[in-house]
């Protein structure tokens, strides 16, 4: 009974109040923010919720279940067109132009970000990484710096107006770009922190894990061809095997199980994705599940590293993160005839980082490859990019009715 009432007061307080407060300030801060926000509050100030019993043991089990359907229906995202309307003007890059304007929008703020950390933030006290070789923390904090949230895109982007619409779904497809890379990174980070030792010690399940994500792979591939429209039972079926398979071989590969489960996602065959509700499960984890994942990751900081120097540090990679993510899609705009302001308005949707930074902060502090103090700093890097997302947008998207 004792675990049901810390549920409940788990619950109370990382999904109710969050939304109560959502609804009361009229959404002006996206929903995925508040519960971190009242996280790092309550380390900050050392308010003793622990009495409360917060955390609690279930509402650890149910947000890290929602986190891993986020991860998944992300992957189950990565080949759909999320929030598009069919009756919407639609920007058509080629697709040369949409892969190097991702690969530029993607790799100049992860080079600029991770040299600026390697040269002015892991020197400074309580930064350093030991036992972990300092270009991967910086590498890792520039993957962070890069990244773009692309749930959290998805439900902004399903809100713009009409006219602003094209330039979402622009967005869009260089945010699919930005996760697959994100994972795709985090993967290949958590190898090189660990050296030669990560290969070392192999027993036979390991070699099954690969097997698994490979059969995973080639089943989406047979499926994609042969079996386009099985009956819709099948297809449920298939999605917590999926699930449950791909996390699992992820984690025995010593990777973190939110890799397998995104990638996962992203194997299914799109015919079978396209026949289930995606959204309506991502939005329900998101906001009545996930928040209690996102409450305790601020509630898990350490509060006496959140110091007025660590806030700095955090507005300067703030500004950084925005900065050299605008101006990568400035530089570079992923499609020909954008106005100025239309290439600063992608910048703006791409610089928001939400779940996928709150997700890769921790899979990376969890390994020991950032510090308190770094793993502090992202946090609020990631609660004050989600929140300038819809202001900058606003800002520059105002006039950006058509391209040209």
């Amino acid at each position: 009974m004792e675990k049901i009432i810390s549920l409940f007061a788990d619950f109370c307080v990382f999904v109710i109040l969050p939304w109560v407060l959502w609804r009361l300030t009229r959404k002006i801060l996206p929903i995925v923010v508040l519960p971190i926000l009242l996280g790092i509050l309550f380390a900050v100030w050392h308010v003793p919720v622990g009495q409360w019993g917060i955390p609690s043991l279930y509402g650890n089990d149910i947000g890290w279940l929602a986190v891993l359907v986020l991860a998944f229906t992300a992957g189950l995202e990565m080949w759909q067109h999320p929030g598009q309307d069919p009756n919407a003007e639609v920007i058509a890059p080629t697709l040369g132009r949409l892969l190097g304007g991702a690969v530029v929008a993607l790799g100049l703020p992860l080079v600029i970000g991770a040299v600026l950390v390697y040269q002015f933030f892991l020197p400074l006290h309580g930064w350093g990484v030991p036992h972990v070789p300092q270009w991967v923390a910086a590498l890792s904090l520039g993957l962070c710096i890069a990244v773009s949230a692309l749930p959290v895109l998805i439900g902004i982007v399903r809100e713009l107006e009409p006219q602003h619409r094209p330039l979402g779904q622009l967005a869009l497809k260089l945010a699919v770009v930005d996760d697959a890379a994100l994972w795709v990174g985090l993967a290949i980070l958590q190898f090189a922190a660990k050296g030669p030792a990560a290969l070392h010690g192999w027993t036979g399940l390991e070699f099954v894990a690969v097997a698994l994500l490979v059969g995973l792979a080639l089943l989406g591939t047979w499926a994609t061809r042969n079996f386009k429209k099985p009956p819709l039972f099948v297809i449920w079926l298939a999605v917590p095997l999926y699930l449950a398979a791909g996390s699992w071989a992820s984690m025995q590969l010593g990777l973190h199980e939110l890799i397998g489960a995104y990638f996962a996602g992203a194997v299914m065959p799109p015919s079978w994705v396209r026949r289930l509700p995606v959204e309506r499960v991502g939005t329900f984890a998101l906001i009545w599940l996930a928040p209690m994942f996102f409450g305790h990751s601020g509630l898990h900081i350490d509060g006496d590293a959140l110091t007025w120097p660590s806030v700095v540090a955090s507005l300067a990679l703030v500004a950084i993160s925005v900065l050299v993510k605008m101006g990568a899609v400035y530089l570079y705009p992923p499609a020909a005839g954008l106005s100025n302001r239309q290439k600063l308005s992608v910048g703006a949707l791409l610089q928001c980082k939400g779940l996928m930074e709150i997700v890769a902060a921790t899979i990376l502090h969890s390994q020991g490859m950032i510090s308190e103090f770094a793993f502090a700093s992202l946090m609020v890097l990631a609660v004050i990019s989600t929140s300038l997302t819809g202001p900058l947008f606003r800002l520059f998207a105002g006039k950006a009715n058509s391209a040209g």
